[in-house]
């Protein structure tokens, strides 16, 4: 069994360098190592922890290994990540007892490295084990000590402190430290939601509906992906903010409707159940190889009402007449920093500059693509963010620019009434804060074209 923890270790350091300084995407990394290994669910849930765990809190973890290293000598980011991902051992998972964690850290440092690196981290390891970590209080900029406390970078914790103020910032990012809670929706002409609960029950997960989407199900306790209902695509995991898109679409049967910005494909297969495969749904995307894993989804899915191609959106003019399309959504491509509870490492890689270029991009998609809107016919706008720049200061500007677009007075009341009183509603449309219903942070709104 210590023989598969070391891997374990070993295994969770090389994803760390991957993800930390390569750029790699956690949660595929993670998931392709459980399945090339096929990790059982213990040692998953472990692997899983360190993974994120130690990327999640990385801020916080140099706050405290900093003054136990020689500032004058160069440390190769490898022994950096092994140290961080030692002290996240020690300082966040009790259950671990600190010589055990010393000794595999050691070890990996003597087969990574050599018996001088092994040395090193030795005495690091156990310098900070006799002299403890030095408090973040004496961090007197309060932007800062949130900062350091909740490990996010202090562009982001300033910015959104001057969009939203100190009290929601704090709980945004506290909330983004913590786990995200599985949520699913089901393919209604499959299984309907009573048929699944009980599937559920029977298999000891524990499940309720979602107050988001009426296909939506929350599971509290209990792993999904081992049941026949996700093997044989009568479920799809998706967040339950990103549910309530479809939702609000106003969707009726028959309809012609445009996904602009498709992949991975979770919001065009609810769009082509809600039309119970009738109506045409043209759904693109930028790559073709996520285009492709859109087609294989609505396959495994059996919905058949959507043409899906590769395409840049912005010049759907060339394919489409003006006017073609009942329903139009506009999933942007978007910071990303709403969905930071399953994606830890784009707060890390994410710099205040990409916000506005992408703000850019976002608003030369709406341009190019509000012509191809019939009269009366309803847009959505969505993103899986939490920046005002490239969400209500987006549609206040494309109003500006569009006068034969306003927002569309129904969205309003036609939200579910749980949602009618949240803090992110605006004239603009609806912000979704992490720490509002456990779901990512999203933001929605929905115009229409009138005559």
């Amino acid at each position: 069994m210590e023989d598969n923890k070391y891997h374990l270790r070993q295994a969770a350091l090389e994803l760390l360098i991957r993800i930390g300084d390569q750029g790699g995407f956690s949660h595929l990394l993670i998931d392709q190592h459980i399945k090339k290994f096929n990790l059982d669910r213990r040692d998953s849930a472990l692997f899983t922890e360190l993974v994120y765990g130690t990327m999640q809190r990385k801020l916080t973890l140099e706050y405290y290994l900093t003054p136990f290293l020689q500032s004058k000598k160069a440390l190769k980011p490898w022994v950096k990540w092994l140290l961080l991902l030692a002290l996240y051992q020690k300082i966040y998972l009790s259950r671990i007892p600190d010589h055990a964690i010393i000794h595999e850290t050691v070890e990996i440092a003597k087969r990574k490295g050599h018996k001088g690196i092994a040395s090193f981290v030795n005495g690091v390891m156990r310098n900070i084990q006799r002299n403890g970590v030095k408090s973040t209080d004496e961090i007197k900029d309060p932007v800062e000590r949130l900062s350091i406390e909740t490990s996010h970078p202090f562009w982001l914790v300033n910015r959104w402190v001057e969009m939203y103020g100190f009290e929601t910032t704090q709980d945004m990012c506290q909330e983004n430290l913590s786990h995200r809670p599985t949520s699913i929706r089901i393919q209604p002409m499959k299984i309907d939601r009573g048929q699944a609960l009980e599937q559920m029950e029977e298999a000891g997960i524990k499940a309720q509906t979602s107050k988001f989407s009426g296909q939506g199900i929350k599971i509290e306790e209990g792993n999904i992906l081992h049941m026949d209902l996700f093997k044989e695509n009568y479920i799809t995991i998706q967040d339950e903010s990103s549910m309530l898109v479809a939702e609000m679409m106003a969707l009726e049967d028959g309809m012609t409707v445009l996904d602009a910005c498709s992949a991975p494909g979770g919001k065009t297969s609810h769009i082509a159940e809600k039309l119970a495969n009738s109506g045409k749904i043209f759904a693109y995307d930028l790559h073709s190889k996520k285009a492709n894993l859109v087609k294989k989804k609505l396959e495994l899915l059996n919905l058949t009402n959507v043409e899906v191609a590769q395409a840049d959106s912005r010049n759907l003019a060339e394919l489409h007449p003006p006017e073609k399309f009942d329903r139009i959504l506009v999933d942007a491509p978007c910071s990303g920093l709403g969905v930071l509870k399953g994606k830890p490492d784009i707060k890390y890689h994410k710099q205040e500059k990409d916000i506005f270029q992408l703000a850019d991009i976002q608003e030369t998609l709406l341009d190019k693509i509000a012509p191809l809107l019939k009269q009366d016919g309803k847009l959505m706008y969505s993103t899986c963010t939490v920046d005002k720049h490239e969400n209500e200061e987006q549609i206040e500007k494309f109003l500006e620019n569009h006068p034969d677009f306003e927002i569309d007075p129904a969205f309003f009341t036609e939200l579910p009434t749980f949602l009618k009183n949240t803090q992110g509603l605006s004239r603009f449309g609806l912000q979704i804060f992490p720490q509002d219903f456990q779901t990512d942070g999203f933001f929605l709104t929905r115009l229409v074209k009138n005559t």
